[in-house]
């Protein structure tokens, strides 16, 4: 009888809470059961996109092919006609992220409103309006827009921000929360100068919104949320993170973006005593970590994180660093090492000691070093462990510079074709005009210095009913004649 109490008392916290059921990440977080296999795909396919890129130059003398080796970009890109099939994107994604549909087979939702005025009832046209909704949506922008966010964009499941054909900003407070949902993908977006916002009501879906505490001011915060993909997108200058993923999330793809002027790039886990982020299992691929960056790049917590094929251009303090032993796959990099001769190391072990990190899966394979940077590897029986990712050898540091050569957001003359959009809500029919403000650019100035705790409280008061749950569950039961 306790039991059965337990369970309604669960399901019924979880009724409350928006999209209560994705509570279940944080003991259940389904994980890949095979994450070296996964491993193995992304060389699969990094190697088979380069092999076709070397035939077609050969057969054809053609050094402008739209191949570039980069198995993501050569998967739409080379179609001519890509504007007008754009959901072709959401079949592109590789490692962790792979399953993230986004919105695919949904509506084409066209933003023609920059505004940001209300966060509890936006107005249909509004990035908000349709971050929101139940429904999947493809979330396309007809012109160039800056969208000055009052307080966190709180997205719903099956969206996809896709911001190819025009030059999208996102700055302002609080940026993307993604919390207690599943299948996004954020394309070809910058994201810079977010600051903290809350302690008022924002709505997360139609019929849900809720008293939002100060948020940290991350680009992106993926909060408990799994089947995530980001790609092509410009991020820097915000007041805590860049992208932080904490609290049971899994399930993702960090690729092709550019990253610059931040301190705390990303971070991946909660804590270290927090075991649900164990299942955590991440995808680092083609990404350019650019200039003026400190450390994170990430910091890992606990999980499976591959990094492969990302140039590092630039760190103060280290690149990748961790603690609550997680399983670091570094494979295919070109790390470049600062001038400061105490800043060589890549990695770095935090707040733990030597005889605790030395088991600790931490392997560096086809890496290449520059100006003096060195990888500490560390992990017994680490062999055994990766043998089946090493099945398939990983692509040579080498090829950076083609991989990486589109990294961030897509600029050059192809990607200015809006194509067509024939469906969805707003897609016509006297929805009014293209409203895009004036005014200066967002700049450091407009950015708030302050920087609190991020919003905790519920998932809290959840935990403490889940152990007493258990404990109660112990104790011995009477007897019923």
């Amino acid at each position: 009888m306790l039991q059965i109490t337990c369970i309604f008392l669960l399901s019924l916290v979880g009724s409350f809470l928006p999209l209560g059921t994705a509570m279940l990440n944080l003991t259940l977080p389904g994980q890949h059961p095979h994450p070296e296999a996964v491993v193995h795909e992304v060389h699969r396919k990094v190697n088979a996109s380069i092999a076709r890129r070397k035939m077609l130059q050969e057969s054809m003398k053609d050094e402008s092919s739209c191949l570039t080796g980069n198995p993501v970009d050569d998967c739409w890109k080379c179609d001519p006609n890509w504007a007008n099939n754009r959901q072709r994107l959401a079949d592109c994604a590789i490692g962790f992220g792979q399953y993230a549909k986004g919105g695919k087979d949904g509506k084409f939702y066209i933003v023609t409103d920059d505004s940001d005025d209300d966060a509890v009832n936006p107005k249909p046209g509004t990035l908000r309006y349709a971050v929101i909704q139940d429904e999947p949506l493809w979330i396309v922008f007809p012109s160039n827009m800056m969208i000055k966010l009052s307080q966190e964009l709180i997205f719903n499941s099956y969206k996809t921000i896709d911001g190819r054909g025009a030059d999208v900003h996102i700055v302002g407070g609080g940026c993307i929360t993604l919390q207690y949902i599943s299948n996004v993908i954020i394309h070809n977006v910058h994201i810079h100068h977010c600051h903290p916002s809350g302690n008022t009501n924002v709505r997360s879906s139609p019929a849900h919104y809720g008293y939002r505490t100060e948020s940290d001011g991350d680009g992106i915060s993926i909060f408990g949320s799994k089947d995530i993909w980001i790609d092509h997108c410009t991020l820097s200058r915000c007041k805590d993170g860049l992208i932080d993923a904490v609290m049971g999330s899994t399930g993702i793809t960090i690729s092709n973006n550019f990253f610059s002027h931040h301190n705390e790039v990303m971070l991946l886990g909660h804590s270290d005593d927090y075991l649900p982020d164990s299942g955590m299992q991440v995808t680092i691929a083609f990404n350019h970590f650019g200039e003026k960056l400190v450390q994170r790049m990430p910091r890992c917590r606990r999980g499976y994180i591959h990094v492969v094929n990302n140039e590092y251009t630039h760190w103060e303090m280290y690149a990748i660093g961790g603690s609550g032993n997680p399983t670091i796959n570094s494979q295919g990099n070109r790390y470049m090492a600062p001038v400061n001769p105490y800043a060589k190391e890549v990695t770095k072990r935090l707040d733990t000691g030597d005889g605790e990190w030395r088991d600790w899966n931490w392997r560096s394979e086809g890496d290449i070093m520059v100006n003096g940077a060195f990888f500490v590897a560390s992990g017994e029986g680490v062999e055994v462990k990766y043998e089946k990712a090493y099945s398939v050898e990983p692509k040579s540091a080498d090829h950076i510079d083609l991989l990486i050569m589109n990294a961030g957001v897509l600029g050059n003359a192809r990607d200015n074709n809006l194509g067509m959009w024939s469906r969805g809500p707003n897609s016509g029919g006297g929805e009014g005009e293209i409203t895009v403000s004036d005014g200066p650019e967002y700049t450091d100035d407009m950015s708030l210095t302050t920087r609190l705790l991020p919003p905790s409280y519920i998932v809290s008061s959840f935990i403490g009913l889940l152990l007493l749950c258990l404990l109660s569950s112990n104790m011995p039961l009477t007897n019923e004649e």
